[in-house]
């Protein structure tokens, strides 16, 4: 039984652009998952496939929500995995993975998305993800690449040398594009590792300009722009009012500017997470404007 099930018959998208913005792994400061959520929103998309959840899902570990009425279940709202096309604003043809990571058969997953790919004839694929860095919010949002080949890499820079880390089902839809010929780079906006754990609009607004230089696909940013002025505002009163925190800003501003923040190690930074949960609790304590 295959995975996918087509929805859609409707004339295909030509030479589109896949977008990756599955749920599960590294995503700091929720930037990729709120750059998802602006390209559904400024996009028309319609639904024209979806994946066997069923199979691919643990429903104990992402439960559906019941909804209840009075005391009567009127129903259960199941994970999905779809995938949705759109027209951008320039007139190219999108591709959009949206929904939770699977938790089994990534290998079949992967095999049935190449499949796919093929057959729509996409000319790249982009992934989007954040992940923490030793950098101030004082500074404009970086990115670093992964990609199928160094030229793609180079489009967007990178973290220098050999590593070794857990992946996300992006990562190995990368290698099985890799292997299949098809161009494929994954965006990962590098959050201050002191506001991971809230919305970080900021990152979402660098994935949506990256995303831009890298594939051509246009959607504004705008409001993503004037919500990251809002949070930087907000964490600038808390920073200011704290002198080793101030500190801690000013250091990762001079090793920033002296471009040797990839060298850095949290470890380094022992204030970091009590800056963290206490900009947690300010934010949290702001009436909205």
């Amino acid at each position: 039984m295959s995975l996918y099930v087509p929805l859609d018959d409707g004339p295909p998208p030509t030479n589109p652009v896949l977008i990756l913005g599955m749920e599960g792994w590294i995503d700091a400061g929720a930037g990729a998952a709120t750059a998802t959520a602006k390209l559904l929103e400024a996009l028309d998309t319609r639904i024209v496939g979806t994946f066997d959840t069923d199979v691919l899902l643990d429903f104990r570990a992402r439960r559906p929500t019941m909804r209840i009425v009075d005391g009567v279940n009127t129903g259960l709202h199941w994970p999905e995995i779809h995938l949705r096309a759109a027209t951008d604003s320039t007139g190219q043809d999108v591709l959009l993975l949206v929904g939770p990571e699977p938790d089994h058969r990534w290998k079949e997953f992967t095999a049935t998305v190449v499949e796919l790919v093929r057959g729509w004839n996409v000319r790249i694929a982009v992934g989007l993800g954040a992940f923490p860095a030793p950098v101030p919010h004082t500074r404009a949002v970086g990115l670093a690449s992964t990609a199928t080949s160094q030229e793609l890499a180079q489009l967007v820079g990178f973290v220098p040398g050999a590593l070794e880390v857990p992946s996300g089902i992006h990562g190995a839809l990368e290698r099985a594009f890799a292997h299949a010929g098809i161009p494929a780079i994954g965006l990962w906006a590098r959050v201050p590792h002191y506001v991971t754990r809230m919305a970080y609009p900021a990152a979402s607004a660098a994935l949506l300009r990256g995303l831009h230089h890298v594939s051509g696909v246009e959607v504004d940013p705008g409001d993503l722009v004037r919500a990251a002025e809002s949070v930087r505002l907000r964490v600038e009163e808390l920073v200011a009012a704290n002198p080793e925190h101030l500190a801690l800003v000013r250091r990762l501003e001079e090793q920033y500017d002296a471009q040797v923040d990839t060298g850095i190690s949290l470890a380094d930074l022992p204030t970091g997470d009590e800056l963290a949960e206490e900009l947690e609790r300010f934010l949290r304590d702001q009436r909205p404007e």
